[in-house]
């Protein structure tokens, strides 16, 4: 209100949502369960959490970049574990820290498990909010309002020590360029070590690091035929590089540092493959105004990264297909290819079911790796290139230094650039603003849309809690190991031709060109329920080995689809639960990896751990998580997922506490103890309801009587 100053925060439902504590604002993302409940009035609820204080020192070397940082950084915190905890960034090294470099760090917090990575505001933050446009008064207000109040450090004097829960330290200096990958955002590999380390994982059995590929096969050549073109696919080879994600695509320093990497390529003759795909996707259309201000955008669209759009893209599946020549020597000969993007997730089956590997690297790296056409070299001492003189070029060659890059950022970043973008955002363009707009208060289902469909939450409810509930009987619908991601239990990419979802969407008609995506196609829960589990590269223990969306039908013994097993439980009146190992959630705040399992009549999630949103979620949806106690997992209790499982809960909500302890019971004798993972009351009263929005809706009925 006005003449009233207070401390921004935010809570968003993008998964990106933490950016915003790079700039000394609070916020973190919350589930779309959790925000649709606070759109209807419910407030939020949360354990106060630990304070994580995390000390940089020194500066950045030369050839070092913000995303080097951040994938150390990320490394780190989740090996201390930080799931459910701020984390604050303080000491020295800050003011070697761009606001676009904490941004970027900040916006990881989902990697690392955070619920905030928080960088306190200061002379950087003032220059920025300068940078982009703010006037003199406001940024002057702010920092008083700031001083008045103890909240904004001043490196320039002694500075007070503060009491963390718990700490950690990196010296900039000691930071080295890296990768990490191939499967998971936290695997951080040292740019040096990477051609030995890509062979561990051709030995290495399938997991996080391995692909079990046989000694004999690792030299697999695959030759096919590109546009009348003979080429060759090896292991390694990279089919995808994408500068993509909405941190690292709105950083100028990686930006125009990738940039100046095609300038030196272009300049010396190096080009990348015809069949590697390349794209750019910036994260904001001032990226575009510098890149053209710069003169380095051209450089960029000879090596194949022309602007594609802006926003999520290949992060999230949208790289469209590989090339059908590409792809079928990738299918054929079994080959591993590989994604490399400057994005921040690359959870398995995520970026593209074809690339089993998939590494997240800076985009000047993605540059340098698309020119080399394989993750499987030493750029120290193997050439990515032949130039136009036909003399080796090396990595060093290329490489721009930091006094290149930050020439460039000072001439081609400035403030009117910001203005103008910032300006144009409230306009929309004429395609949107066609749109016609219902004048009705209530939404006009269409029942032949496969896109927008009328949920079932509401279904049968009535105006009396159902009261808590437990699981009687229950067969396992999947046995899980470790990292189980969001994208393993509801992907957002590609709809597979053979998957149940394409069967539903090609019986209504839809050509398989236009089948989208599960994240186009996330307003219709028919779809959804079916893409659930529906990962290509997801591991149930069930199914001994094999990878793939399938579970057992144990009382029949049958192999199906996860969603036609969960449907014959169903039809059979059977309850369902899912076995888990730790970090069961991790990744993006998928509200339908919560909805999903509810359709599938999931009643319980038993794990070693969970991921905060994930957890919140699950409990919004009325399904139980329970955690195995410290020690003990499914494989240490001697448990197969074959068994039947008894939960019991008292009858009465007032009879269950936050934490307390719950005895699961088999069918075959055993019995064991797990922790209840409700965290609040509030969370109790939830699933006292069935649920987070029948909670919502029955006190909106009964304000209004």
């Amino acid at each position: 209100m006005d003449g009233v100053l207070y401390p921004d925060s935010v809570v968003g439902t993008d998964s990106h949502t933490t950016m915003i504590d790079g700039l000394g604002v609070a916020g973190w993302g919350v589930g779309g369960i959790e925000a649709e409940a606070a759109m209807l009035g419910q407030p939020m609820s949360m354990v106060l959490p630990g304070v994580v204080g995390f000390k940089l020192s020194g500066k950045l070397r030369d050839g070092v970049t913000a995303t080097d940082l951040v994938l150390t950084v990320t490394q780190m915190l989740r090996k201390h574990g930080v799931v459910g905890k701020f984390v604050e960034f303080h000491g020295e090294g800050m003011s070697q820290l761009s606001l676009a470099d904490r941004a970027t760090i900040a916006n990881m917090s989902p990697e690392y498990g955070a619920t905030m990575g928080f960088f306190p505001v200061d002379h950087v933050t003032l220059q920025y909010l300068k940078l982009t446009g703010r006037n003199d008064e406001t940024i002057s207000m702010i920092e008083s309002y700031l001083r008045a109040n103890k909240m904004f450090v001043d490196y320039s004097e002694p500075q007070s020590e503060k009491v963390y829960s718990s700490c950690l330290e990196l010296n900039l200096d000691d930071v080295e360029p890296c990768v990490s990958g191939p499967k998971r955002p936290h695997d951080r590999v040292p740019l040096k070590e990477m051609k030995a380390d890509w062979h561990s994982c051709l030995d290495s059995k399938v997991g996080f690091k391995g692909f079990a590929i046989p000694k004999e096969s690792q030299n697999k050549v695959a030759e096919f035929n590109f546009h009348g073109t003979q080429a060759q696919l090896r292991h390694g080879d990279v089919v995808i590089a994408a500068i993509t994600s909405c941190t690292n695509t709105s950083n100028p320093s990686v930006m125009l540092g990738a940039a100046l990497v095609a300038k030196k390529a272009c300049e010396l003759g190096l080009e990348v493959k015809p069949w590697i795909k390349t794209s750019l996707a910036p994260g904001s259309g001032v990226v575009t105004k510098y890149l053209q201000r710069s003169g380095l955008q051209k450089y960029l669209n000879q090596l194949g990264f022309h602007i594609v759009g802006y926003g999520c893209t290949t992060c999230i599946g949208n790289s469209g297909d590989i090339d059908e020549a590409v792809a079928s020597a990738i299918t054929e000969n079994d080959m591993v290819a590989a994604a490399v993007l400057s994005g921040n997730r690359n959870f398995e089956g995520r970026v593209h079911p074809l690339t089993r590997a998939n590494y997240l690297a800076s985009p000047p790296l993605v540059v340098a790796y698309a020119l080399a056409g394989t993750v499987d070299i030493d750029f120290k001492t193997e050439p990515i290139g032949t130039g136009k003189d036909g003399k080796k070029i090396y990595f060093s060659d290329i490489w721009p230094s930091n006094e290149e890059v930050a020439h460039v950022v000072q001439s081609s970043v400035l403030p009117d650039m910001f203005k103008a973008t910032y300006e144009a955002i409230t306009q929309g363009n004429p395609m949107w603003n066609l749109l016609s707009v219902p004048s009705s208060t209530l939404y006009a289902w269409d029942p032949t849309s496969t896109y927008i469909h009328e949920p079932p939450y509401f279904k049968d409810m009535s105006m009396s809690p159902p009261g808590p509930h437990g699981v009687k009987d229950a067969y396992c619908l999947l046995n899980f190991g470790d990292s189980i991601t969001t994208d393993h239990i509801s992907p957002a990419g590609s709809i597979h031709k053979d998957s149940p979802a394409a069967k539903y969407l090609m019986e209504r008609g839809v050509d398989r060109r236009d089948f989208n995506s599960y994240g186009s196609r996330r307003g219709n829960d028919e779809i959804m329920a079916r893409g659930t589990f529906a990962n290509i590269r997801i591991v149930n223990k069930l199914l001994k080995g094999e990878v793939g969306p399938r579970t057992i039908h144990i009382p029949s013994g049958e192999k199906l689809s996860v969603f036609d097993a969960a449907m014959r439980y169903r039809g059979e009146g059977l309850d369902t639960i899912i076995l888990a190992g730790a970090e069961y959630g991790s990744g993006s705040s998928r509200d339908w990896a919560a909805k999903g399992p509810m359709l599938l009549g999931v009643k319980a999630v038993v794990a070693k751990s969970f991921e905060r949103i994930h957890r919140s979620n699950l409990v919004g949806m009325g399904i139980v998580p329970l955690c195995f106690k410290a020690g003990e997992d499914a494989e240490t209790l001697g448990l197969t997922g074959h068994e039947r499982y008894t939960i019991e809960l008292p009858s009465n909500v007032s009879e269950i506490r936050p934490g307390q302890d719950i005895t699961v019971v088999t069918d075959s004798g055993k019995s064991f103890s797990c922790t209840l993972r409700f965290d609040t009351e509030v969370e109790l009263a939830y699933f006292n309801h069935g649920g987070i929005l029948q909670y919502v809706i029955r006190n909106l009925i009964n304000a209004n009587q």
